[in-house]
This record gives structure tokens, sequence and C-alpha cells, in this order.
């Protein structure tokens, strides 16, 4: 170990919490304020949705990719030096990315702050891991999540108000002065620190494996229907298999799979966070286009309609997390998994003359569901693994969280594809777009249902 425990019992957990809930805070805000941003990004750069929708996933595509090798690398070298380095980058490619002058130049950007925020989502939730005894960890995992969707909730208002009366590039511009804030606490208030794998191997080849892998699949998933898409999936596939064999092989993996293989708890709740972010990210992408295009809402009119979900998810995620310290954290997951079925079944029946009220209202259900299922699952996740693996564990859980987050992404870009093409959403294709929305809801419905059961199956954390 770099520092004994007693490293653990000097670091304020108070200073602990509030530094990873800032920085937990900045990633999603940043996320949901770009979806409400996209249309006026469109008309000023004039691109497709297709396109459009690549400022996003670049975004997700990069974090996924970093986000389990630096995990690793926080466990080998401290959890709050690469936690430090993440916050610095964040933050720079926050300020380049608003001064982006092409669309190109925006996705690059972008990528820049996804490796910054892959270093802070890799280890945030481990420190809190570290920090926090079993007793108390459900509670603050429940506040940082909370924090996160603060920045939802804050994303599509904030998002809306700065696009509407300055332009999109205010929304990256918000952010650094946050970013500066997060440095300032963890270099100058925070002590103490974590390497439990300290003196253990990098492994550069499994990290160079999973990162062209993934993106071959991700790419891949966007390029569909045409045979282009479908080779590379198949590369992609092969590519993982690969490095499953690869890892466990290796004295020193960049994921050990034996966490999957030995540990059901750790198995199937990865397993059900990603089939709940497949099933619920692209909710926001598709409704900021539904309501400003369909109900001719402006982005901030639309922030203030997107906002409802959040807000119900930051006032219940804490109390969600406490819960999950007193009874099973699977249980409590599964009913959130459950209430977000519901929630994505009334979507399905959308249409021009839905009323706000009813949007809203559905939107208050996902809300909840969202609440029961994330800081309960991060519990069981996160308690299910010992000390030495926890910078790996957030990692993991983060990446099954973006690769959700992709794959949810992946699925409208190609019903976008089917319905739309590569035109631009006019009021003359406006059915394709709602029998596209539509079909995607079906879709998620239906992954969200199966993820029910497969959230049931992880067995019982505490035994």
């Amino acid at each position: 170990m770099m520092l004994e425990d007693t490293s653990v019992q000097t670091a304020s957990k108070k200073m602990a919490l509030l530094i990873a809930t800032f920085a937990s805070f900045l990633t999603p805000f940043m996320g949901s304020a770009i979806n409400v941003a996209l249309p006026s990004i469109g008309t000023e750069f004039k691109v497709d949705a297709i396109v459009l929708s690549w400022v996003a996933t670049s975004y997700l595509l990069a974090a996924a990719v970093f986000l389990v090798p630096f995990g690793r690398i926080a466990d080998i070298m401290g959890r709050k030096k690469i936690f430090t380095y993440g916050i610095i980058i964040f933050t720079v490619g926050s300020l380049l990315a608003g001064l982006s002058t092409s669309v190109s130049m925006l996705i690059v950007f972008r990528v820049i702050q996804a490796i910054g925020s892959s270093m802070i989502f890799g280890t945030g939730m481990a420190i809190i891991t570290t920090v926090f005894p079993p007793g108390e960890r459900g509670k603050a995992m429940g506040i940082n999540v909370a924090a996160v969707y603060v920045g939802l909730s804050l994303g599509p208002f904030l998002g809306g108000f700065l696009t509407h009366y300055w332009s999109w590039r205010g929304i990256f511009y918000a952010t650094v002065p946050f970013g500066l804030i997060v440095t300032y606490l963890i270099t100058q208030k925070f002590k103490g620190e974590w390497a439990e794998a300290k003196g253990e191997k990098f492994d550069w080849l499994g990290s160079v494996i999973y990162g062209i892998s993934l993106t071959a699949i991700i790419y891949g998933f966007s390029l569909l229907p045409k045979l282009t898409g479908g080779t590379l999936i198949l590369s992609g596939i092969i590519g993982i298999v690969v490095f499953v064999w690869w890892e466990l092989r290796s004295r020193y993996p960049v994921l050990d799979i034996h966490l999957f293989k030995g540990n059901k708890v750790f198995a199937f709740s990865n397993l059900a966070a990603l089939i709940n972010y497949s099933a619920t990210f692209a909710i926001t992408f598709l409704l900021s286009f539904y309501l400003q295009y369909i109900k001719s809402l402006t982005p901030e009119q639309a922030g203030m309609v997107l906002v409802a979900q959040p807000i119900v998810m930051a006032a219940f995620s804490p109390l969600m997390g406490r819960l999950s310290d007193r009874i099973e954290p699977g249980v409590v997951a599964s009913i959130g998994m459950a209430i977000s079925t519901v929630g994505l079944f009334l979507l399905i029946f959308l249409t021009n003359d839905t009323s706000l009220p009813v949007i809203v209202a559905i939107l208050v259900l996902l809300g909840i569901g969202f609440a029961f299922f994330s800081s309960p699952n991060t519990n069981a996740v996160m308690s299910s693994v010992e000390k030495r693996f926890l910078g790996v564990a957030s990692g993991t859980l983060g990446t099954m969280r973006l690769v959700g987050q992709m794959l949810s992404m992946g699925i409208a870009m190609l019903l976008f594809a089917l319905f739309i093409g590569r035109d631009k959403i006019t009021p003359e294709n406006y059915p394709q777009f709602l029998m596209s929305m539509k079909t995607a809801f079906i879709v998620f419905c239906i992954l969200c249902f199966a993820g029910v059961f497969f959230s049931l199956a992880r067995g019982k954390v505490r035994q």
C-alpha cells in the first residue's frame, strides 16, 4: 500500500464527499445541457441529425475507452493524483470546446473533455468507497448520485437559457469556473492518497485491444445498415473476445475478468447498469428534438420541461442510497427498473397532440424509477469487491454506464438513418421522425423489462 489505513482516517469525509460530488455534477450537467443545444449547433454548422449525434456520442465513446484503464492507473499511481489531472483536463477541454469554429473541432474537444471525465469518474466513487465505511457508504453514494442528477436537472434548464439568450458556447464556458473550484479544493484542502495496487504493472496491450474493439463496435453501430457498419461491429466483438482471453492470462490485467466469473453480485449489477442506461439515456436526446420541432418550444422552454425528470432523481437518490444501507440493494434497484419500464411504455404513445403536463408526469415517473435504481445498484457494485479493486470496479461500472449510453444513442441514430436518412429534420419529415422516436421507445421498453430479471438475478449483497 502507498499509505496505511491511517491516511483514510485522517482524510476529511466531508471534503472527500464535497470534491467528488462537485466533480460528479460537472459532466452530467454538460451532457444534458448539450442535448438541448444540439438543434442550435446544427443550425450554426449546417449539419444533419446523425452528425449532430456525434457531438454527444464522441464524448461517450472516448470516456468509455479510457475509463477502465484510468481506474486501473489510479489504483496503481494514486486516486487523488489521477482525479486531479482529470479535472484539469476536463476544464481545459470545456474552454476549447466553447472556442470551436467547426463541428469537427467541437467533436475533437469533446474527446479531450471525455478523457478528463474518465479520470474523474474512474476515481471519484472509489475515493468515497475508501473513505466511508460500509454502514455509511450507501448514504454517501446517494448524495453523490444526487449531484449527478442535479447536474442533469440544471443542464436542460441552464443549457436552454444560455443557448436562448447567449449561445450554445456559453454552456462550455459555464463549466470552467466549477472546474477551477474543484482543482483548488483537491490540491489545497484535501489530504490523503490511496494506491492499494502500487508496484503492480499496467496492462498496456490489454488497454489498446479494449479501446480499439470498443471504438469499432460503437462506430460500426453508427454506420448501420451499411455493410461497413456490420463488419466493424463483428471485428469489435472479435476484439473483445481476444481482450477477455488476454486478460485471463495476464498477471496484472487492466480489467480482472475473475471479478465477473467469481462474483455474481458484481457481474449482474454491472449488467443491470448496462441494460438500464441502454434503455434510458436517449430519452432526453429524443425528447429535446420532439419538444423543439414537434411542439415548437424554444430551447429554454424545452429545458423547463425536461428538468422534471432529473429534479425528481436528485430528490429521491439520497433516500434510496440510505435505504440500500438497510435493505438489500438489488431489490430496491429492481423496483426502480420496473418503474422505468412503465414510464418508457407510456412514452410510446406520444403524438403531435400530447399535452405538456402529460409529458412532465411521465418524466416524473421515470425520475422516480432512476432514483430507485442508480445509487442502490452502485452500492451493490462497490460493496462487492476488495479495496484493491475499487478503482477498477468504479471504472467498470462507469464503463457499463457509458457503453449503455452509447448503445442507447446508437439505437436512436440507427432509427434516424432508417426512417429519415441523412436529411435534416424538417416539417416534411416530421411523421418519419415521430415514427423513429416511437420505435426507439418500444425497443427501450423491451430492454428495460428484460433488465428487471437480470437485476433480480444478482442475488444478495449481504449474506
